[in-house]
């Protein structure tokens, strides 16, 4: 059975807040052969405390309380939390059994990292929403980056000291898009309390894309790099040379080793993938939500 850690700033049902989290949860849980061990809750959507209230929150309305769920830490100045030490604690328990999924912050790795610095190679393999390869553009509108960029540093030492790091970056997710007459032909019209309970949270943000973006659905940021955990052959790998520095992670920009050849500076081989069959892709993701018992 697949085991995970899941890293993330859910905000799912928040109104003016990102839904992305707490679909790529339901979607852990739709899969039935997953473990997820522990749920370290990370700032970046909002502040620590409204996204560790809002998952407590989600995982008794799912009747999931059996998942423990840790709270970070609060800013990248703050580097004490019962998520690190539960990090360090349940990676060590099962090393190289365990991966860990990070959608948020990185600053719970990093405060692992810090109590014991083997811990980031312990683990199975580290799948990261974040980051971008160039300027993030949804109809005419730059985004700006909003993970790695929270915590460079922290983001700097997971790329340097990961084992098996996959990034999922903003560019690669902008073919998750989830348009709001297909989110509802197939959520709406389904029976089932799981459907009437996404649809139920997620509602407002169709509004909030239309009125920031003028655009009729939602990007699945975080749900992609779930799937890629999960179903990677639903991806096609591309293997990376990227030379970290903090000043380009405070945009929250991979800087790739140019042309893949030597250089000067040190540079570290991270997977990168890319959708391969944007229908097969979105029709796994809609099967396992429904998936989810509630």
């Amino acid at each position: 059975m697949e085991k995970i850690i899941f890293d993330c700033d859910n905000t799912m049902g928040i109104h003016g807040c990102d839904v992305d989290d707490g679909l790529a949860l339901l979607y852990l849980l739709g899969k039935k052969s997953l473990k997820i061990c522990g749920i370290t809750t990370t700032y970046g959507n909002s502040d620590i405390e409204t996204v560790y209230a809002c998952t407590a929150a989600m995982l008794k309305e799912i009747g999931r309380s059996d998942i423990p769920i840790l709270k970070g830490c609060p800013d990248k100045e703050s580097l004490n939390s019962e998520a690190a030490e539960f990090l360090v604690k349940t990676i060590n328990d099962n090393k190289g059994n365990i991966s860990i999924l990070a959608t948020g912050s990185l600053t719970n790795l990093l405060a692992a990292y810090l109590i014991d610095s083997t811990i980031l190679m312990k683990t199975k393999q580290i799948v990261i929403m974040g980051g971008i390869s160039q300027e993030l553009i949804i109809n005419g509108e730059i985004l700006d980056e909003l993970n790695f960029s929270c915590d460079p540093v922290a983001a700097d030492c997971v790329l340097k000291n990961g084992k098996n790091v996959s990034v999922i970056t903003g560019n690669n997710c902008l073919d998750a898009f989830f348009t709001q007459d297909d989110f509802e032909k197939i959520l709406i019209a389904n029976s089932k309390p799981i459907a009437k309970y996404i649809t139920r949270k997620c509602s407002y943000w169709f509004e909030d894309m239309m009125n920031m973006f003028k655009i009729n659905g939602f990007y699945n940021w975080d749900v992609v790099a779930a799937a890629y955990l999960l179903e990677p052959s639903l991806f096609n790998n591309n293997y990376q040379y990227i030379e970290p520095n903090i000043e380009n992670l405070q945009k929250g920009l991979l800087c790739f080793r140019p042309n893949n050849r030597e250089s000067e500076r040190e540079s570290y081989l991270i997977n990168i993938p890319l959708i391969a069959d944007l229908n097969s892709f979105t029709a796994d993701i809609y099967n396992t939500w429904l998936e989810v018992e509630v």
